[in-house]
This record gives structure tokens, sequence and C-alpha cells, in this order.
């Protein structure tokens, strides 16, 4: 298949699912054409079968705000022809949505051309349910040829919110597990990682304030990778706390599979979470979660298997329980081994993949 993928390519879940989706179809044989205002994050250039088409908007001194939609839909269509696309999928609703139902649209006296909305969580939760765009979001959805999201939680959430009588398809997350896999941990100090855009949502000071917690009891460090509006803020707490040498902020990192190995524990504080995307990449490493009662990520992790599940705020349970983990190497080791089993049998790419090639397959017989 000739398959248009369109997300935001920065560094948020939505991007790095669409940005893996792309590159797992394109070794399965697909041809994938990224159209985005970006080069995605994750996307090396020059892999077979990849292509990158830029989206670009033009200043005018009568647009306010530049038309991203429209710029987005007329590159959509034009690369869908030249290309001879058989279908645009499409992550995160707005705008990404409407603009593929103007791109078919433009070209539907010439050819059929259906797209698939993958939804991600805050298009839904956050974003979606504003006044503003209430509407717009709930008729992208009615008009796309079929609708997916990252969790039964966000398949439920949607239909409850929006009433979308439409069939939803709830495909998990997935992670390639030959890439993502334990490896030798460095000696000294052991470490912790936190992985996000660090947005209000994601909650990053309390990664901060968990840190302090456990150093009151047993040596560790902190790895903060990422980056967003929430990165001063944890920076100046931890001076504030007088840890500044026991966090190490990394910034935006494009190979996180090189850095989960490096750590036995996985903080995810988040306020909501559709799935947890981080907690499955560092879970194939060997990583262990210390996430929150959220969202989708009960579908993910089993508290007291392969994770632990506390919950958004208290930071006493989230910190006893990283203490656990780095005082007993019996109880890291167990749950280590059943975080890596968990996403080598239920979220390998393997597994996944196929369920979105089954899609495809049914909106391009038209069912």
């Amino acid at each position: 298949m000739k398959i248009g993928i369109t997300c935001y390519p920065t560094y948020g879940g939505s991007g790095i699912v669409a940005t893996e989706l792309g590159l797992e179809l394109a070794a399965r044989g697909h041809e994938i054409h990224f159209i985005t205002y970006a080069n995605p994050i994750r996307l090396d250039a020059g892999l077979p079968r990849i292509h990158y088409h830029e989206v670009e908007v033009t200043s005018y001194p009568l647009f306010q705000y530049p038309p991203y939609c429209l710029a987005l839909a007329s590159r959509m269509a034009e690369v869908a022809e030249q290309y001879s696309l058989d279908l645009l999928h499409v992550h995160y609703a707005i705008p990404h949505s409407i603009s593929a139902l103007l791109a078919k649209q433009m070209l539907a006296s010439r050819r059929r051309l259906p797209f698939i909305t993958t939804l991600h969580g805050t298009d839904i939760t956050l974003v979606g349910q504003e006044p503003s765009y209430f509407g717009i979001t709930k008729f992208s959805m009615e008009q796309s040829d079929a609708i997916t999201t990252v969790s039964d939680y966000l398949r439920q959430r949607t239909t409850e919110v929006f009433g979308i009588s439409n069939p939803i398809h709830a495909i998990g997350n997935f992670v390639n597990t030959q890439l993502y896999r334990p490896a030798p941990r460095p000696e000294g100090e052991p470490r912790m990682i936190h992985v996000s855009n660090f947005r209000p949502v994601k909650r990053v000071l309390d990664c901060i304030r968990i840190l302090a917690r456990v150093r009151q009891q047993v040596s560790a460090h902190l790895l903060m990778a990422g980056d967003g509006p929430e990165r001063g803020p944890a920076e100046r707490l931890a001076r504030e706390l007088g840890m500044e040498h026991d966090v190490t902020f990394l910034g935006k990192q494009d190979h996180v599979e090189r850095l989960f190995p490096r750590a036995k524990v996985l903080l995810m504080p988040s306020e909501h979470e559709a799935f947890g995307l981080a907690a499955l990449e560092g879970m194939a490493c060997g990583v262990v979660p210390v996430a929150t009662q959220v969202g989708g990520v009960a579908e993910l992790i089993t508290a007291g298997v392969d994770g632990f599940l506390e919950p958004v705020g208290d930071i006493e349970s989230q910190a006893a329980r990283v203490i656990q983990l780095l005082t007993s190497e019996s109880l890291f080791n167990r749950m280590s081994e059943a975080a890596r089993t968990t996403a080598v049998t239920c979220f390998d790419t393997s597994a996944i993949i196929p369920r979105y090639e089954a899609v495809y397959e049914q909106v391009l017989q038209g069912r």
C-alpha cells in the first residue's frame, strides 16, 4: 500500500507513534509518505520506502494566523495525486482530520481517497472538548472512513463525550522489542528516568519531589529526557532543594532506546495518559514504571506485577515504590523481567502493526 501519514512532528506521544508506525509499515514493504510542516522526530533521512513532504505555510498580511489547515489539505491532495496514495492516516484529530477531509473532497471527482483518524488522548480529552473545537472535532471523526484510538479507555471516552456512532477500533501502542531491549546498566548510583514533552499534564515537578523523598533513604540519580514549558520550573525546584547535581536534564532525545537501559525505574506521575507510551518503551528495556492510576495506563501496567500504579499527586506513595525497587534486588529483577515479558508478548510490533493493516484493508474495500 501507499500511505500518507500526517502528525505533529514534535516531542509528544502522537508524533512518536505516527513516526514509529510509518517506520514499521515501511519495513513491512509499504510505501510511506509523511506530510507535515517539519521532519518528524525519530525519522532519519534516507530510509527505504520512506518519503517526506514539507507543508509550507505562506505568510500574508491579510492573515492574522497562517491558514495551516488549508495549506496541509492542499499538500495532502497534491501528494496523493502525484504518488497515487491509497489512503491517508492522520494522527491527532485537529486539524489533521479536517485537512484530510478537504483533500478527499478536492480529489473526489477523479478518485477515491479514504482517510483514517487516530485519536491519541488530549485531542479528545482536552482540545476536542473546548467549545470552539467540539463541533468540528465531532464532525471530523464522523467523516473519517475509520477511527482508531490508542486504548480502550480512550475509545470509551470518545463515545461518551462525542456520541460517535461510527465503529472505533482500539489499537494499543506498540514497541519494537528488538530495538528497545535491556542492556547492562552503568555502575554507580541507581538511576530513575522521566521522558515526556514537559507539559503541565505530565506533572514534571512531581519527579523532582519524588527524587527528594527517595534520597532521604537511598542514593539515586534522575535523568530527565525531553523539553517543554515545565523544564525551567523543574530546574529551579531542583536547585531550591539542593539537588541540582542529582538531576541531569538531557533535553530532547531522538534515541531514547539508548537511555532507558541506563535506568532501573521510570517515573510517570502524569495527570492524564491515554496509554503511556514512555512506560511501554521503558518496560521493553526492563525498566520498571512507577506510574499513576489514570486513563488507559492500567491496560498496560498490571500493578505489583510489571509496575506500580499510585494516585496522582501522591508523592509519598510513588517514592515508597521507588525505594522498594532500589533496595530489593529480587523485587526489581522479578518486576523487570515481567515488564519486558509484557512488552514482548502483548505490545510488540509484530502483534500490533497487522491490526492497523487490517483497518487499512477494510477501508480500501469500502467496509
